[in-house]
């Protein structure tokens, strides 16, 4: 994982709304007004004091177009998902955990909690375990997801269990999310993106916002 002590952008300096250019500008309005409200009420922080964005979000402001098209993918996973909130973020920190992406564990930590994962279940899957507790269709998606990112290829009793689980539509939904999360895994990583060195600890159950919300539509609540 990363440094929580290194710079807040990791190799990356963190871009300043004051001095972004004309094409990093639509994204940036996007992210603050959208995104960054999202993650204060789910109990992370992805902006300064001072504006500048954090995690993925700065990293994006780096090439904008990319960064807006990742976005708008993000949301329509989202919104046309079959996959429930709580499937979604074991599916995202299991993705984070086999990274070791620090930042990405510590925003969907705080996501978790507010669709209704404990800490037990949530540490669990940071650590790299199996968590238990867990719905049959919760477990498998736990268990495809790591042996997709982990060993890139699935065996043909793990597909079956999984199509038996979320049907083809929720399988598709399913490797398109964690495929999206390894695309913000790999620029955290390359980029050495930090934790906030003093971000405040999320609560469990902090938050009440259960969806990740649509930033191709835009800011509004």
């Amino acid at each position: 994982m990363s440094n929580q002590h290194a710079s807040p952008g990791g190799r990356l300096r963190l871009l300043s709304p004051k001095t972004l250019r004309p094409d990093q500008r639509p994204l940036y309005d996007q992210i603050v007004g959208k995104l960054v409200p999202w993650a204060e009420e789910s109990g992370f922080r992805a902006a300064t004091p001072e504006g500048e964005l954090l995690g993925p979000f700065n990293v994006m402001l780096y090439s904008p177009a990319i960064g807006e098209a990742t976005l708008a993918v993000t949301g329509a996973e989202q919104k046309h998902s079959v996959l429930t909130p709580r499937i979604r973020e074991i599916v995202i920190l299991t993705v984070g955990s086999v990274w070791k992406a620090a930042y990405e564990l510590y925003a969907h930590a705080a996501v978790a909690r507010t669709v209704g994962l404990d800490e037990e279940t949530i540490s669990a899957i940071v650590a790299g375990h199996v968590p238990e507790g867990l719905s049959e269709e919760e477990t498998v998606a736990h268990e495809f997801t790591h042996m997709l990112v982990a060993e890139h290829k699935i065996s043909q009793r793990m597909y079956d269990r999984v199509l038996a689980a979320v049907g083809e539509k929720g399988l598709v939904d399913m490797i398109v999310l964690a495929g999206n999360y390894m695309t913000v895994s790999a620029l955290l990583n390359t980029f050495d993106v930090p934790v906030p060195a003093e971000a405040p600890a999320a609560e469990p159950g902090a938050g009440e916002v259960t969806e990740e919300p649509d930033a191709e539509e835009g800011p509004q609540r």
